[in-house]
Order: structure tokens, then sequence, then C-alpha cells
């Protein structure tokens, strides 16, 4: 009986250990959530094209990604952030407002600050192996203002489709670049995720937040 308490005690060491590992090894601090960049002076950061169509820029400048909270039992909390850099897909403008835009990542290469949660999310949770394609499509024209705004759209995420409130604010940077920043709540029931936990000792909460920058440029 003493044999059988000492090996389940190891057990429970173990697992705690490990989940304690997971969530002390995580790195660095969260990033903050992604803004605008400052204004440029307005002598160059007016519009220089008629161009209706625009499509992603690749570069640094340009991920989508998701934020959530992760507690480690009552020991403390702390938001895991996962960004994808391949992002697709393109806007209609006409004047200063986006009447159209249909968006695509590829969730199969998002990379946080911890491999072992990068794996995790391969099987379970959004289950990238199985549903590597995320869609955004806009409901309703967006302003190409600083100022925040709330527009309908469409989410494709973990193979479900369900209508989503997008907080977003545009600007142009120069003539040849348009930029994009927004966040939407996402409760990962609506989507048929489950969230992952280790033994219970580590979870994640019920909803997260996707959030992105981008950059676009004229098409062709």
């Amino acid at each position: 009986m003493a044999r059988r308490l000492i090996i389940v005690a190891t057990v429970l060491v173990l697992v705690v250990g490990g989940a304690f590992a997971v969530f002390a090894l995580r790195g660095g601090d969260a990033p903050p959530p992604p803004t605008l960049t400052d204004e440029e002076p307005a002598s160059t950061a007016t519009p220089a094209t008629d161009t209706a169509s625009w499509v992603v820029a690749q570069g640094a400048e340009t991920f989508v990604g998701y934020r959530v909270r992760e507690e480690f039992a009552s020991i403390g909390v702390a938001d895991a952030v996962g960004r994808t850099g391949e992002v697709g897909g393109g806007l209609n403008v006409e004047g200063d407002r986006i009447a159209g835009a249909v968006l695509e990542a590829d969730m199969s290469t998002l990379r946080s600050d911890e491999s072992r949660r990068d794996d995790a999310l391969r099987t379970r949770g959004i289950e990238t192996d199985r549903f590597p394609d995320a869609q955004f499509q806009l409901s309703e024209p967006v302003d190409l203002t600083r100022r925040n705004q709330r527009v309908r759209g469409e989410l494709t995420l973990h193979g479900e489709t369900q209508p989503v409130t997008v907080k977003v604010s545009a600007q142009r940077l120069g003539g040849d670049t348009i930029e994009l920043v927004g966040e939407a709540p996402i409760a990962f029931a609506d989507f048929q995720i489950e969230p992952p936990s280790v033994a219970g000792v580590v979870t994640v909460e019920d909803e997260g937040t996707l959030e992105f920058k981008l950059r676009l440029r004229p098409a062709g």
C-alpha cells in the first residue's frame, strides 16, 4: 500500500512539475497587441493611386494571430500569443472606404514563444493539422481612418464559419501602402474548439482574441 502511494505521489509530482515547466519556461513577456504605425507626414501620406484592388504584402509588419489567457493552478496567469506571417488575400477600395475584403491565413505556421504549445495546437485546440486554413470575409464597408470601428464579418476557423464583430482601424502610408490593425473576441465553443489543458493544472480560458496587423499594396 505504501509503495502504491509513493508511485501515485511520484506521478502527481511529474505531472504537476511538467505542467509547471510548460508555464514557467514560456520565454519573454508576450508582445503587446498590434497598433497602427505612427502616421507619416501628410506630404507623403496622400493617396497616389486610384487602384481599387489591393493584396496582402508579405513582411514583418503583416501577421495574424491569437491571444489567450493561460492559468497555472493558483500560481498565476499570463497571456499566450501566437502569430503567423503566412497571410494572403486582398481587399477592394472605393475612395476612402474598404468596400470588401477576403483574407486567409495558414494556421499551421502559427508560432509562439513556446514550441511545446505550438506542437500541442497541431492536434488539440484549433487542431492546425486538421484545419490549417482560416478565412475572414468582410460583411460591411470600413472607412480608411485611424478611428476604431466595429464591423461585421464571417470567420472560418477550425472548420466552422461564424459571424464575428471586428474592431479595426486603418490608414494609408503613402500612396502604395494601406495598413490595417484589428482584433475580434473569439468564443471557442462557437467554433467547436475545446480549450487545451495540461492535467487540469495549466488551463486556457474559454475565450480568446484574434488579432492582426496587415500591410497591403496595389494589385498588379
